[in-house]
């Protein structure tokens, strides 16, 4: 019989990489002020040796179990899934694992995962949602960390990290502005939203800076392509003389292009049009392709994931924290050569 396979230790990748098996051990769990060339060079030699840690000694040693829960009310998965891959790729590095709950909108079921969670001695916890609007706290004096990402919580001694709403719709408009709009109606969701309201709000401030007054009051309807549709109309019979229209979402944005074709207005020739959310199913399925501001949810994950681990080492980070936004334009605002 041949020997059993010898399988590499931390003083293997130590040797290899040239440094010290704690400094070898500080920077595959990411502890210690070391430099990052020294990770790099510990984490390639780990890689070259196949080198497995043993979870459960660093647990033991560590007091920690390097797993997170992360509890969502999204069902549909349009707003975590990518809040929850960033903040995958932040807690890989770290090598910690991800629990994801659904608490389907169910105070009884969130709690249930709550208590969960920690009776698996989770290091933290994240909790999302499918809205940014601020809602209770998870539960008081709890024994790890919490972060909220894309919602927030109403109490101001906890870490929420939200979208810049506000923001982004400042750059839609810019943007308007910069191609030379200058009567821009704004068509958005429900008024008792608190997406609406803010991205709603920020355009008119922008358009008043800029000394202009919107074409018509702010419409408020659904986050649907028939809102969309039904606004276009709405604004032709009021004979409102428009040549752009910002759009609180995708959505609401393919609805109005399709009935902005139908009623023989080109876009972006004769109305340039801006979308809110960047999903791409909307922004590349419309004619023509869609600008739209994009939350950038997965590099909100990483940051709220971050703001975790660092709460977690012992260096909280309360209140609420923005994450910006970014523009990214097509030819739904952009005029084509002739």
């Amino acid at each position: 019989m041949g020997r059993p396979e010898r399988h590499a230790t931390i003083a293997d990748v130590a040797a290899l990489a040239g440094v010290s098996v704690g400094t070898a051990s500080k920077a595959l769990n990411g502890r210690g002020s070391l430099r990052e060339e020294t990770r790099t060079r510990v984490r390639e030699a780990a890689r070259q040796l196949s080198f497995q840690a043993n979870a459960g000694a660093r647990s033991l040693h560590s007091g920690r179990t390097y797993t997170v829960g992360m509890i969502t009310t999204d069902t549909i998965g349009r707003f975590s899934i990518p809040v929850l891959m960033g903040a995958e790729d932040a807690l890989g590095a770290g090598e910690m694992s991800v629990f994801l709950c659904d608490g389907r909108d169910d105070p009884i079921r969130e709690q249930y995962y709550v208590k969960t969670l920690l009776s698996r001695r989770v290091d933290g916890i994240i909790v999302t949602g499918r809205r940014t609007e601020a809602r209770m706290s998870i539960g008081p004096n709890l024994p790890v960390p919490v972060v909220y990402a894309f919602i927030s919580s109403a109490d101001p001694g906890d870490c929420s990290v939200v979208p810049d709403e506000a923001g982004g719709a400042r750059k839609a408009v810019e943007h308007l502005l910069a191609v030379g709009r200058t009567r821009i109606a704004h068509v958005t969701g429900p008024e008792h939203h608190n997406s609406a309201r803010v991205r709603a709000a920020a355009a008119l401030e922008r358009l008043a800076e800029a000394e202009l007054e919107p074409v018509a009051p702010p419409l408020f309807g659904g986050w649907s392509e028939a809102w969309g549709r039904q606004a276009v109309g709405i604004l032709l019979a009021g004979r409102a003389e428009f040549d752009a229209v910002f759009c609180g979402s995708d959505q609401i944005a393919r609805g109005v292009s399709d009935a902005l074709r139908a009623a023989g207005r080109r876009v972006p020739q004769d109305v340039a049009l801006v979308g809110f959310d960047n999903w791409d199913v909307m922004t590349e399925g419309a004619q023509p392709p869609l600008t739209s501001v994009d939350m950038d949810l997965e590099g909100l994950g990483r940051s709220a994931a971050e703001m975790l681990l660092s709460a977690i080492n012992g260096t909280a980070s309360p209140g609420r924290h923005e994450h910006p936004c970014r523009l990214v334009v097509r030819e739904s605002t952009i005029v084509p050569l002739a």
